[in-house]
């Protein structure tokens, strides 16, 4: 993986080039240095990582692809560095649309760009209308996050395969009375600033997500909340929570989500916990 990485990584040093790399998300961590020299090369990169998270996998936490924040290893002004998570199949096909060419219509892609999907097939989703949320007429926006449901007594904040299982979860509360909206997160370390003001200032925020518990988004997301101008202001903060993977692997394939706690029924459980249902 490193040979290949830094192979890839010397071809798009051209500033009108890129290389192209892909392999398991497990071995991201091997990557690290070479992603590291690829940036202060300032080499253009576009990399796919199959099998991220830990749905569907059947070789345990071998296998799992759950330190993903890793490849977001620069500092603040390195060379552009961006990770994409989508959650379905059509949103996968616009991620890629918008971020491989380097140069595109009225946009570039320098830099590395990093596009993650998971080992296990996942359902396309749906508007209330059912309708797809990622068919006709939708464009991926790169850092932008995405309104899936809106909600009065706070928000989920998930992305990959994660994203679904809380749209059920989102969808059966709403049945009890629990109104709770979903945000999918598709650009996994840029901070929506927007979305993280209008965040900050509900009754919860609740992070979803596939990858590592250490990690993942949700290591950041509180320290996000708090830098609004809402919680700077002296506004009341949302209730924030989080669930990710922190468990050795179940021995399963599609148990291991539930293994994990990010199921339909799990995310259920934690939005009443946290609103005091």
């Amino acid at each position: 993986e490193r040979g290949n990485f830094a192979a890839a990584a010397g071809f798009g040093m051209h500033p009108d080039k890129q290389g192209v790399f892909s392999t398991f998300a497990a071995f991201l961590e091997m990557c690290c240095s070479e992603i590291t020299m690829a940036r202060l090369n300032r080499s253009n990169v576009f990399c796919h990582f199959s099998h991220s998270g830990v749905d569907d996998m059947a070789d345990n936490t071998c296998h799992f692809g759950v330190n993903n924040m890793f490849a977001d290893n620069g500092l603040e002004d390195g060379y552009d560095t961006k990770l994409y998570f989508p959650c379905d199949v059509l949103q996968a096909k616009k991620v890629v649309e918008r971020t491989f060419p380097l140069q595109g219509d009225g946009f570039t892609n320098q830099g590395l760009r990093f596009v993650f999907t998971t080992r296990s097939k996942t359902p396309l989703l749906l508007k209330e209308d059912g309708s797809e949320v990622y068919g006709e007429g939708y464009e991926f926006v790169p850092g932008k996050d995405e309104v899936i449901r809106e909600g009065q007594d706070g928000y989920i904040v998930s992305f990959g395969d994660a994203l679904y299982r809380s749209l059920d979860a989102v969808e059966s509360l709403k049945k009890e009375g629990i109104h709770v909206g979903l945000i999918n997160k598709p650009t996994l370390n840029v901070v929506d600033a927007d979305m993280m003001e209008k965040l900050a200032s509900s009754g919860m925020c609740l992070v979803v997500e596939p990858l590592s518990k250490k990690t993942g988004l949700g290591s950041k997301f509180g320290s996000w909340l708090l830098a609004t101008n809402h919680a700077q202001e002296g506004g009341a903060l949302a209730k924030f929570g989080h669930i990710a993977t922190h468990h050795e692997g179940g021995g399963g394939l599609w148990e291991q989500a539930y293994h994990q706690g990010y199921d339909s029924k799990s995310v259920q459980a934690k939005v009443k916990s946290m609103l005091g249902k």
